[in-house]
């Protein structure tokens, strides 16, 4: 949906959609600090290099809570980077919003419409607006209720990926892979399922808890 680089070759954030029958209910475990360990080929003396990721995974809102009011916002259209045809490069499609009291800033150029970028980017905004303020709503209750698979708070590292190993430890269940290369090209059920039993079994825990 939209990306800014690091203009050396990777990037600070992408935004992406995933769409289909329960795929909120999949991906929610990926949400997170994700560390790799390698050993970058400008290393000279083999060293292993740490490295993290951050995955925020976030429902689509059906029924938004958060309203936005226009004066918060700043929004700019750009020209949209990368391939598209002639249609991309003459028109300015792409959108950038800042929420200026929060400081979050969106900028996406998936669609060839620029009320559908605009569109898109802010249903982002709301999403992270709710996301924090469910936060803020959970945060005196998270101690009490952090089960076996975690509270799903970003400061936790919850997978490291060992390249010299080809490792794939997942931290909250101890469960791990020695088939790093399946893992990277998306084959993430095994982890997924495992995190799902694990949640499910300390659902069941906490609910016999509270009837006892």
């Amino acid at each position: 949906m939209g990306e800014n680089s690091t203009g050396v070759g990777g990037y600070k954030e992408v935004f992406l959609a995933v769409k289909g029958k329960g795929a909120y209910s999949r991906f929610k475990f990926e949400s997170g600090v994700h560390r790799v360990q390698r050993v970058p080929i400008t290393e000279s003396q083999g060293r292993i290099h740490t490295s993290t990721a951050t995955v925020a995974v976030m429902p689509e809102i059906q029924d938004v809570e958060i309203e936005l009011d226009e004066k918060d916002l700043d929004i700019t259209s750009t020209f949209s980077s990368g391939p598209g045809g002639q249609h991309m490069q003459k028109n300015a499609t792409a959108v950038r919003v800042v929420h200026k009291p929060s400081g979050i800033q969106v900028k996406v150029q998936s669609e060839r419409s620029l009320t559908q970028n605009k569109r898109l980017a802010l249903g982002i905004i709301q999403a992270r607006l709710q996301e924090m303020e469910d936060a803020k709503q959970h945060a005196s209750v998270a101690a009490d209720r952090k089960a076996q698979v975690g509270t799903g708070d970003r400061s936790e590292k919850i997978r490291t990926y060992n390249y010299p190993q080809g490792r794939v430890t997942d931290h909250r269940i101890s469960f791990t892979s020695y088939n790093l290369p399946a893992v990277m090209e998306g084959e993430l059920d095994p982890f997924i399922d495992a995190l799902t039993v694990a949640d499910e079994a300390a659902k069941l825990a906490a609910a016999s808890n509270g009837r006892e």
